[in-house]
């Protein structure tokens, strides 16, 4: 197992990518902690890794504010003990092109995606560092790095992730500490399937997604997670900085997707 003795904390862990990646944390050895706004979520999720035959903690806690974030690391260093792995995983998605989006949007979606990434990391960092070790692992987005329409306020807190990855990989690589992004692209998940529902035509919307995939259909949230699981492990010791595109082959397709 890659990730055997290792203990990991993943936000926005109660369902979706976020569950996929706990999940299979778990089948690969460790034992994690698991923060979502939804505590039902968080702690079906530790029910779920507990049949694993791993330890786990449901932590509800808001990653938008500082002193939720505290509480929730608190309580997971007194329970499972400091994290070897970090994966800010929460986020939020509101479409709309810049002149769409309103300035309570972009805070609100500023707070989760980025803001949340600061506050997490301040808390862990502290641990990482005396230790002299760790992962921290952002899930970013293709929306980050390609001029994808009507995703304004979301594909710029992906971009700031993929930066503020880069310049953490810097400043604490002497430190034993790696820090990566994975840029998924359409992943069949909830996240998904809220925004195909919010369409005019859901089905022909969902159709339009696969079709502008080169490999003819969007991902799977066990293929975004495998990628997570290498990062996590030490099969990766030398690769920090990094932005992985688990896209099947959007981001070098060269056209501008149109839904």
């Amino acid at each position: 197992m890659l990730l055997a003795g290792k203990v990991c904390l993943v936000t926005g862990a109660g369902q979706g990518i976020g569950r996929g990646i706990a999940l299979r944390f778990a089948a690969e050895g460790a034992d994690v902690g698991v923060l979502d706004l939804d505590g039902d979520g968080c702690r079906a999720v530790v029910e779920e890794i507990r049949a694993l035959g791993r330890r786990a903690v449901a932590l509800p806690a808001d990653v938008g504010d500082g002193p939720s974030v505290a509480a929730a690391v608190e309580e997971h260093l007194r329970t499972l003990g400091p994290p070897d792995v970090l994966v800010h995983n929460a986020g939020i998605m509101p479409s709309g092109t810049l002149d769409e989006t309103s300035e309570e949007e972009w805070d609100a979606v500023f707070r989760v995606n980025v803001k949340g990434a600061y506050l997490v990391c301040r808390q862990v960092l502290p641990v990482m560092r005396a230790r002299r070790r760790g992962a921290v692992i952002f899930t970013a987005s293709i929306t980050g790095i390609l001029g994808l329409p009507g995703l304004a306020a979301y594909s710029a807190t992906k971009g700031a992730l993929i930066a503020l990855a880069r310049a953490m990989a810097i400043d604490y690589a002497r430190e034993g500490i790696r820090v990566n992004t994975v840029s998924p692209g359409t992943i069949d998940s909830p996240m998904l399937h809220r925004f195909v529902a919010a369409q005019r035509d859901p089905e022909a919307t969902r159709r339009a997604f696969d079709e502008i995939y080169p490999m003819g259909r969007v991902g799977r949230i066990e293929e975004v997670a495998d990628v997570f699981v290498f990062l996590a492990s030490d099969r990766a010791s030398f690769v920090t900085g990094a932005n992985y595109t688990v896209d099947g082959g959007m981001s070098v397709k060269g056209e501008q997707p149109r839904l």
